[in-house]
Formats: C-alpha cells, sequence, structure tokens
C-alpha cells in the first residue's frame, strides 16, 4: 500500500491520483513548507509525512495548499462602487464567515489517523467482497 511508512515518490502518488507528477510536487511542496511532510532525493527517496497522523488534520492540510476558496460564489470585488453590490456583499459577508467557521471546524476534526482507518477498513472490506465473487463464480 502507498505510504505505509516508506517513502512515495511524486510518480507513485500521481499514478494512484491519476494526475501528473508535477502536480503532485506543487502540493507537497506546500504541505513541506508546512511541516506535514518531508522529502528524501536519490535512491530509495521520496515523501513521507513529517509528524504522527494522529496530529495532522484535513484542516492543515487545508491551510497548507492556501485555504481555497470553499464557497464559488463570493464578492467580485472587496470595495466594489456599485451600491446594489455593496449591499449584497454585506448582506452575504456574515453567511460566508459562518460556513467557513464550520467547514474548517469539521476539517479539524479529522485526523489522517482516522482516513487511514477508515481506507484499511474499506480495502478489507472490497477485498473480503472479491474473494466472495470468485468464490461464487466457481
Amino acid at each position: 500500500m502507498i505510504g505505509a511508512g516508506e517513502p512515495v515518490t511524486s510518480e507513485q502518488l500521481a499514478q494512484a491520483m491519476a494526475t501528473n507528477p508535477v502536480v503532485v510536487r506543487r502540493v507537497m511542496a506546500g504541505l513541506r513548507e508546512q511541516g506535514l511532510v518531508r522529502s528524501e532525493k536519490g535512491h530509495g527517496g521520496g515523501w513521507t509525512l513529517a509528524r504522527d497522523p494522529a496530529d495532522i488534520t484535513l484542516a492543515d492540510i487545508y491551510r497548507a495548499v492556501g485555504a481555497p476558496t470553499i464557497v464559488a460564489m463570493g464578492h467580485r470585488s472587496e470595495n466594489p462602487g456599485c451600491l446594489v453590490e455593496q449591499a449584497v456583499n454585506d448582506a452575504l459577508s456574515g453567511t460566508f464567515r459562518e460556513v467557513e467557521a464550520i467547514f474548517l471546524k469539521r476539517l479539524g476534526a479529522v485526523t489522517l489517523d482516522a482516513l487511514a482507518k477508515d481506507f484499511k477498513r474499506r480495502l478489507a472490506k472490497h477485498k473480503q467482497s472479491l474473494e466472495d465473487q470468485i468464490h461464487a463464480a466457481k
């Protein structure tokens, strides 16, 4: 399994996520800057977690990748000249802050350790399902 304590290359991660290794390296660099992962160069090198997975939350990761906008609808400009746009911005600002606070709170409650346990449970169930299908086909 990728990431089971051994270094994982950008190429391996990219293949698992069906993306380009350059994209993976860009994201991982942000995670490294925040102290969430570390990288080793050379043969046997790759990416590893820099902290205990029980101490890394999805909120940590969200912030490390630049805290992208979570609500697609937002202010077109922060200081609009249009009075209607000013009124709309004022009406929506509190709601946007509430949504972000709830989102960050929920992300903060999910650790990488919890995700890994859930993944392992799902993988075991999937393998059992495949074995059941093979036995039923015989």
